[in-house]
């Protein structure tokens, strides 16, 4: 329960989670030293201040009481403004009522408990403190055997500066730091996500051009890396495709010389050159099964294409070769950044399988929403035909597994890698309409 409900708290991206770690320790400190400041320094000096103010009030209260006459009264009034720095005035009869509740102007600051405790110790007569009939002083009303002694402090003598300096210092340069370590961050997760986005783009046959290494040694390090990897199969490629179409020179031109032979034979041996000349055609279509396999479609850039077109050249093909194919696409063009011709024969290969065993097909083409805010373009290939056994599903996509007479094997195959080149993936389910279908998922 807990492991889950962190997981969910914890951002998932790099960015998120490295000033994460910056974070919390800061805060954790900062915190700290708010609790030192506020249980030691703060509680201390307000305590002090606020005893300083309580035993001057005291020591009027007490002169008042010992110096009874006006006149004298009168000097103690003008010695405590110029001394004490209190401005008093006596209610001569006035009787203090009961103290209303008050909001605390500062309830985050312990300045008025501290007053009241200090005026309890030291004047010892019923009191009253307000706060809020002026922002730039504190009223303090003693009640006296003869009537209301009026106090009015200054706010500057109860409370210190140094408390706003301190909080500016340290949410300032919290913010700094957060701030500094922000931007260093993401320049650092920036060369990480455009390598990522790289490596993306290339496993999708989309020749971006090597990428540019920036941010510390170890992301410089790693495009490096990718940039000689990325060479080095792009080299591979070139190879293979270029050996590849030499043996497909090569093993053509005696295929070629035997038809020309078989063509030349006697009239009265054309029944058995028929034969002969199917079998020369089974294996022309067996090599160029193979070399496509082998191939693979890597030498192709990805371009913006409409699914949907896609789809229904695909089905029209279908149709002149004799199958019923129903096509249902979305209204809107569905473009992705495909190799076309390589999704061209994945969808190809797809109907072929489903036209020998079938006799009705559907198609159909949809847009998927994806946990991760993007979305799926999911094409299926439905039919009627007898199927495949579940078990034996995954079986039917390794090179070169048939489950018909006649069949090479790399139908499923190929197109199966052709999806995964474009960063998706073909699964096949049971079919609403009772045999196999085949339902190829690509990122749009």
């Amino acid at each position: 329960m807990l492991d889950s409900l962190f997981r969910r708290l914890v951002p998932r991206g790099l960015l998120g989670r490295a000033l994460l770690i910056i974070l919390v320790p800061l805060v954790a400190v900062q915190i700290i030293a708010l609790y030192l400041f506020y249980g030691s320094h703060l509680d201390v000096i307000s305590r002090r201040l606020a005893g300083a103010v309580a035993g001057d009030v005291a020591m009027v209260v007490e002169l008042l009481a010992r110096h009874p006459r006006d006149e004298e009264r009168g000097w103690i009034f003008r010695e405590a403004a110029w001394r004490l720095d209190l401005s008093l005035a006596l209610e001569p009869g006035a009787v203090l009522g009961p103290t209303s509740s008050r909001p605390a102007s500062l309830p985050l600051l312990p300045l008025e408990e501290d007053l009241d405790d200090a005026m309890r110790e030291r004047v010892r007569l019923p009191f009253d403190t307000d706060w809020q009939s002026d922002p730039r002083s504190v009223i303090i009303r003693v009640q006296l055997p003869d009537g209301v002694l009026h106090a009015e402090a200054a706010r500057k003598r109860l409370f210190s500066g140094t408390l706003y300096l301190f909080v500016i210092w340290v949410v300032g340069s919290s913010l700094l730091l957060f701030l500094v370590a922000a931007l260093f961050m993401k320049n650092q997760v920036r060369a990480i996500r455009r390598l990522a986005e790289a490596a993306e783009a290339f496993g999708r046959g989309r020749d971006l051009g090597p990428m540019k290494p920036e941010g510390a040694a170890e992301a410089r390090q790693a495009a490096l890396a990718f940039n000689s990897m990325q060479g080095r199969i792009r080299r591979f490629v070139e190879s293979r495709t270029e050996m590849l179409a030499g043996i497909s020179h090569d093993l053509r031109t005696p295929l070629t010389r035997l038809r020309l032979g078989l063509a030349m034979l006697p009239a009265d041996a054309q029944d058995d050159a028929a034969a002969m000349t199917q079998d020369v055609e089974e294996m022309d279509r067996l090599i160029a099964a193979y070399l496509a396999f082998a191939r693979g479609e890597g030498t192709e850039q990805a371009a913006p294409a409409d699914l949907g077109e896609l789809v229904g050249e695909a089905a029209a093909k279908a149709r002149r070769d004799g199958a019923q194919v129903e096509v249902e696409v979305p209204a809107d063009p569905l473009v992705l950044a495909v190799r076309a011709d390589a999704l061209r024969r994945c969808l190809g290969n797809l109907l072929d399988n489903a036209r020998k065993h079938a006799r009705r097909i559907a198609v159909g083409l949809s847009r998927v929403p994806r946990g991760d805010a993007g979305a799926w373009a999911m094409l299926t290939v439905d039919d009627d035909g007898p199927g495949i056994p579940e078990d034996a599903r995954e079986e039917a996509f390794r090179p070169f597994a048939t489950f018909s007479a006649g069949g090479t094997g790399l139908g499923l195959a190929i197109a199966r890698d052709i999806a995964r080149a474009h960063g998706g993936d073909i699964v096949l389910e049971d079919s609403p309409l009772g045999g196999l279908r085949a339902r190829v998922r690509l990122p749009a």
